[in-house]
């Protein structure tokens, strides 16, 4: 597939999902919370793996890899998405993902700075509008 596609389509998904978290987490501690929704995903995921025959291509990866896959779990999956239950626990889901949306801001810099990654005119033209967008959304009428 597209990986444009996937990427929209992954927008939609993280864009309605704080609604289902949200009303989830009425009365629920975000720790637990997280708890229950990281039980689901796994549950899930290896449905998924077992489905495609892949169980074995999990054995196979390298151990460095590992390392990198467990941080990426520690502040995407476990840290980031903790705070994040606790801000729309707490908040409104607007302006909760309205400060989230900076993150790709937070990739693009990071992608150049640790990997080198090409800063084009384009993508510095689209930071600047991400920017502009999330201060115009952000005041209050």
């Amino acid at each position: 597939m597209n990986a444009v596609f996937l990427a929209l389509f992954g927008a939609l998904c993280w864009g309605i999902a704080p609604l289902f978290g949200k009303v989830g987490l009425r009365g629920i501690n975000p720790y637990v919370g997280l708890s229950a929704r990281t039980i689901i995903t796994v549950c899930l995921v290896t449905g998924f793996i077992l489905g495609q025959g892949g169980l074995e291509k999990i054995a196979s990866i390298p151990a460095r890899r590992w390392l990198y896959l467990a941080a990426e779990a520690f502040f995407a999956t476990f840290i980031g998405d903790l705070a994040y239950y606790a801000a729309i626990k707490k908040g409104a889901i607007g302006q909760t993902s309205l400060i989230l949306s900076t993150s790709p801001l937070i990739t693009l810099w990071a992608g150049w700075f640790f990997l080198g990654e090409a800063l084009s005119p384009a993508k510095i033209c689209g930071a600047v509008l991400i920017i502009i967008g999330l201060v115009l959304i952000g005041f209050k009428s």
